[in-house]
């Protein structure tokens, strides 16, 4: 093959020559370079986490993948932490040098241990540090000991981004809720139900199997993961503080009047549907219902108990849904969080349905309380169990 050398000066000409010949000649490419060009990426834009309202960058640790480890490794970009302030914790200074205790619920102890304690012993060299930690199942705090300030610190936040990373993988335990089960809007719904079986029944995927529990009609506002009895308390108090805050103000100190009509679906092909909705909007026109549960949503988004799903919260009951037909007892989902699933799942055709009963009215509610649900739980109305509720008279 011919080649040309081309003079200083001409560095543009010598570039798109060079591009020219790799794309006539493909294995001239420098998979390298690309590669290189990844892991540039990655530093420039790690992911980021946000703990106690500072945001912290997470950098993944390659390392030779172990068969069922559940374990994922990173650390947080801290160099020493010399500089690092520490106003989100406390640090005490005792006669061996200094002791910081954290409160992290039992169920995420095995996540800083690490498989065959890999990650505990990792923090305590890279830190200079001691880290006790309760046995399995008990709980308690996490203990931190070490001669030097700045080793504490960077062992604290590294556990913090630990706990912030693998709470976000746990299913959750609790969800916030407005219950939609009184008798006339069950029996609306049975009638719904009936009707829907008797003239779709022959449509693709249809059957009863996909219907709500009349009982635990209701509206999720968010869902929460929620590991000890600390923090249920917690999430307790917060719900105590929201009514004093704004939701007195908001409701006025009387119940809301909700109506219950008209039908919409989650994705974007009625031929398809996942899930069916009832929608809910305030009987006097007024937005008060959504900006509760907005503000709702926003305070126990900044508490750290609740896990962003939407901008806003989505005022819907769900009537059917594919999950009821697989497990009944799915019926405490979110369909916030399950709908962003829909790829893989069952489906139904939804058209006739929505051409039928697209305007149905299950009837007017009055919203007094909001509920602290926990999940795969009922009590004695048949509705779920409640570990705290918020009223607004």
């Amino acid at each position: 093959m011919r080649t040309t050398t081309l003079p200083k000066g001409h560095g543009g000409q010598r570039h798109a020559s060079a591009r020219r010949l790799r794309g006539l000649y493909p294995s001239l490419q420098r998979p390298e370079k690309l590669i290189r060009r990844e892991n540039t990426m990655e530093v420039m834009r790690p992911t980021l986490i946000r703990i106690g309202g500072r945001i912290y960058r997470k950098h993944h640790i390659r390392e030779k993948a172990h068969q069922h480890e559940e374990e994922e490794e990173f650390y947080a970009d801290l160099g020493d932490g010399a500089d690092e302030p520490c106003d989100a914790f406390v640090i005490e200074e005792t006669e061996r040098g200094y002791r910081c205790a954290v409160d992290v619920p039992s169920p995420l102890y095995k996540y800083i241990i690490g498989k065959k304690g890999e990650t505990k012993k990792r923090l305590e060299t890279e830190t200079r540090t001691a880290i006790s930690i309760p046995k399995p199942g008990a709980e308690g705090e996490i203990v931190i000991t070490g001669q030097h300030r700045s080793g504490i610190i960077s062992a604290r936040t590294r556990i913090d981004v630990l706990v912030e990373s693998f709470r976000k993988k746990q299913p959750f335990t609790h969800f916030l809720s407005f219950a939609l089960n009184q008798p006339a809007i069950q029996e609306k719904f049975l009638q719904f139900k009936k009707e829907v079986l008797e003239k779709c029944s022959n449509d693709c995927g249809v059957s009863s199997s996909l219907f709500q529990n009349p009982a635990k009609l209701h509206m999720t506002l968010g869902t929460l993961v929620l590991l000890n009895e600390q923090e249920i308390q917690k999430a307790q108090e917060l719900l105590q503080k929201c009514k004093e805050e704004f939701a007195d103000a908001i409701a006025g100190g009387k119940p809301l009047t909700v109506e219950v009509a008209g039908i919409e679906y989650m994705n974007d092909d009625p031929a398809m549907m996942d899930v069916l909705y009832a929608k809910v909007t305030m009987k006097d026109g007024s937005n008060r219902l959504q900006q509760i549960a907005d503000r709702l949503m926003d305070r126990f988004l900044t508490s750290g108990l609740m896990l962003k799903e939407w901008d806003r919260v989505k005022l819907h009951a769900t009537v059917m849904n594919t999950l009821f037909r697989r497990d009944p007892s799915a019926d405490e989902q979110s369909t916030a969080t399950t709908s962003k699933s829909f790829k893989g799942r069952e489906s139904f055709d939804g058209r006739n349905i929505m051409k039928l009963f697209e305007n149905f009215y299950f009837g007017d509610v009055l919203l007094n309380s909001v509920y602290l649900s926990q999940r795969f739980s009922t009590d004695s109305s048949g509705y779920y169990a409640t570990s705290g509720q918020l009223t607004f008279s």
